[in-house]
């Protein structure tokens, strides 16, 4: 198949790819820009693990086309940390031991970005709806809400010393 040349902005940054029409994001950010965060779970949508922000919308890499998000911001979780810093939620998921075998957790943290970014105050109800098209095969997500809560009290906490 024939490839054509994208330009790609991911995590802040411009990559021009020659890449095929029909190449999903995932592959693009994991075979072409070594973006290894956003894992293969299903190729279906059913599982999250490959979850990105596009234009700060949560979206499944696993069934977007590449080509499609010419002109976008796609985030990856490789892009979340701050200023050399990890983000109050990476930083939760280590402290609480939000994963088990980390392998959905990029996945997870991108959606609980988003969330954030939508609504800083949560209630424990809206975190689970949020959360809901993510799935966990090794845990009982009790650590994770653990994590996503204490990210979410870093974050407003660090709201209030900014001002």
């Amino acid at each position: 198949m024939k490839k054509q040349l994208d330009e790609l902005r991911v995590n802040g940054r411009s990559h021009e790819l020659a890449i095929e029409p029909s190449k999903r994001l995932l592959d693009a950010l994991r075979q072409d820009l070594d973006l290894t965060g956003a894992k293969r779970g299903c190729d279906d949508s059913s599982g999250g693990a490959c979850t990105v922000l596009v234009d700060g919308t949560p979206m499944l890499s696993c069934t977007l086309l590449a080509a499609s998000c010419e002109g976008q911001d796609i985030t990856t979780v490789e892009g979340v940390s701050q200023h050399g810093s990890l983000a109050a939620i990476q930083k939760a998921y280590g402290d609480w031991g939000g994963s088990q075998c980390g392998y959905c957790t990029p996945g997870f943290m991108m959606t609980v970005k988003h969330l954030m970014s939508e609504n800083p105050n949560p209630t424990d109800n809206e975190i689970r709806q949020a959360l809901s098209s993510n799935l966990c095969r090794c845990t009982g997500y009790t650590q994770m809400y653990q994590a996503i809560k204490a990210a979410i009290e870093a974050e407003q906490k660090g709201m209030a010393m900014s001002k």
